[in-house]
């Protein structure tokens, strides 16, 4: 989803859902006098599963008020059912942190399904470095650094082991909303992370860290009534092995997307709606059913 904003910052917002080894996305943007408060699959303000430089809502001097969201992927009959519920705060104006659970319940495909645990822990931050067209430069993205640490992952390599395994991304991102095209404002949003996740910790741990780019772009178009419906599309690659997993090739994951925004002027409620192009067949006899499935992500910031 797309990120909340800050006081001087009314930015667009992206959301993707993500599936092991895949991501489904519910992915949209928003216009500069948007100011929805929206978070992604991981609870940070970005693209479902990828992160935009913009942050939460918050004064230069104090803290904003929190932004609440909750994610459903159905995933097949292999992966099973994923629930995210996420919640996020933003700090003297450039800065936000967060926690999300994950919530997974199995599949039923026998040899397959019990290869993903129960759910694992998400904490995340955010620093931006540099504002949006800072300096009167209108041609200047927001520019921000941020990390995401998991804890007690049990997919795949986690479950081969039988133990807990952690993870982490120390990314850099770059944001632009453009509104100089008139009636068609859209954003782009490009970054590039070190990781050393299988798809976001859904998939488990890659051998070691790989640097891996992210992108995305959307635009936006009248709904019915005073409505905004956002047109979105995001890639991400990932690293191409999954730790204990011998032969995997992960592929890098295009996702399209709608957000629907109820009333731009008071956007606090976005509802999100899409789907992926993901693999099925990940490894020699791995075949986990998820080509299309279908995801939805609601977000509200008080």
């Amino acid at each position: 989803m797309f990120p909340p904003t800050t006081q001087h910052q009314r930015r667009s917002r992206t959301s993707v859902v993500t599936g092991p080894l895949f991501v489904i996305a519910l992915t949209v943007f928003g216009h500069a006098p948007l100011s929805a408060q929206s978070l992604n699959w991981e609870g940070q303000t970005g693209v479902f599963i990828t992160p935009l430089a913009y942050t939460a809502s918050s004064t230069k001097t104090g803290i904003g008020n929190p932004v609440f969201a909750y994610h459903y992927l159905n995933a097949g009959p292999v992966l099973g059912d994923f629930h995210q519920a996420s919640a996020t705060v933003g700090l003297l104006g450039r800065i936000e942190i967060g926690y999300t659970r994950s919530i997974h319940k199995a599949g039923d495909t026998a040899g397959l399904s019990p290869l993903w645990g129960k759910g694992f822990n998400i904490f995340h931050g955010k620093l931006n470095l540099v504002p949006e067209n800072s300096g009167k430069r209108a041609w200047l993205p927001a520019i921000s650094i941020g990390s995401v640490v998991r804890t007690n992952v049990h997919n795949v390599g986690g479950a081969i082991r039988n133990t807990d395994t952690h993870n982490a991304d120390f990314y850099v991102v770059a944001s632009k909303t453009v509104t100089q095209v008139k009636g068609l404002p859209f954003v782009l949003n490009l970054g590039y992370k070190a990781t050393n996740a299988s798809v976001y910790g859904l998939a488990g741990n890659a051998p070691d860290y790989k640097g891996r780019l992210f992108g995305a772009a959307a635009f936006v178009l009248p709904g019915p009534g005073k409505s905004q419906i956002i047109l979105g599309s995001e890639f991400s690659q990932e690293p191409r092995e999954v730790q204990d997993l011998p032969g995997a090739d992960v592929p890098t994951t295009l996702t399209y997307a709608v957000r629907i925004v109820p009333s731009p002027a008071h956007a606090k409620l976005n509802v999100d709606f899409g789907v992926a192009q993901a693999a099925n067949h990940v490894a020699p006899g791995v075949d986990l059913k998820a080509r299309h499935q279908f995801a939805l992500g609601v977000s509200y910031g008080f």
